[in-house]
């Protein structure tokens, strides 16, 4: 109880003070998307949140409009041609993700927490999966968000002619393992780890040191290459 309150407080804090500091590149950001976009500047993707309930999660446009219908629907791939010049960059810094520091003010995410899934991937997690992860706020950043950060590059890694299936069948499991293993672990001191490899993965995108921090992580599928 005492952390859930506490953790409330370091999103409301942290996330009002990031507003401030990161106006500046906000705003540039949406000059850039302005002048180079095809009009949208943000993107409200429909998640699903605490206690399974639907919420509108904010990024900055990074494909072409009515992506979501084309091809492989939410699922990225590298050289995904739905995905903007400008987009690329953004998605790849994760600079895309920075609105949702919005939806962490009004309550929808935390900071730090499960990755909120369209409501087509959510209801394929197993039940266990989804009882647990309702049961807190999910994050902009966490295990599953942090291993599977670079999730277009995984896909091609694994040399995988069926991406839609690939996702479903091996990284969607994985990444419920994940989040059953937070939920299990959550806490203050991993919740700070967290955010120090978020910060990390930021600065240095090509190093993952996720599974140096974590030693007792479920045990990576052989079939999927993480590394």
């Amino acid at each position: 109880m005492l952390y859930s309150v506490l953790k409330r407080g370091f999103d409301i804090l942290s996330s009002f003070i990031m507003l401030v500091l990161l106006l500046p590149l906000l705003l540039l950001i949406i000059i850039i998307l302005k002048l180079t976009g095809e009009g949208e500047i943000f993107y409200l993707q429909k998640r699903v949140g605490k206690e399974g309930k639907s919420f509108g999660m904010l990024k900055f446009a990074t494909m072409l409009k009515n992506s979501p219908n084309m091809d492989l629907g939410t699922i990225t791939t590298v050289n995904d041609p739905r995905v903007t010049i400008v987009g690329k960059y953004l998605r790849k810094t994760k600079l895309n993700e920075l609105p949702q520091i919005i939806n962490v003010l009004k309550g929808d995410i935390s900071v730090v927490g499960p990755r909120p899934l369209p409501e087509n991937e959510y209801i394929q997690y197993k039940e266990e999966v989804r009882s647990a992860i309702s049961k807190i706020r999910p994050g902009i950043t966490g295990i599953g968000s942090l291993v599977f950060r670079d999730e277009e590059t995984i896909l091609f890694k694994n040399n995988t002619n069926d991406p839609r299936w690939f996702y479903e069948k091996k990284i969607l499991p994985y990444k419920g393992e994940l989040e059953i293993w937070y939920t299990k672990n959550m806490g203050f001191i991993v919740d700070l780890k967290l955010l120090f490899i978020t910060f990390f993965a930021i600065v240095l995108p090509r190093r993952n040191p996720v599974f140096n921090f974590f030693n007792d992580l479920p045990a990576v599928p052989a079939e999927l290459v993480l590394r």
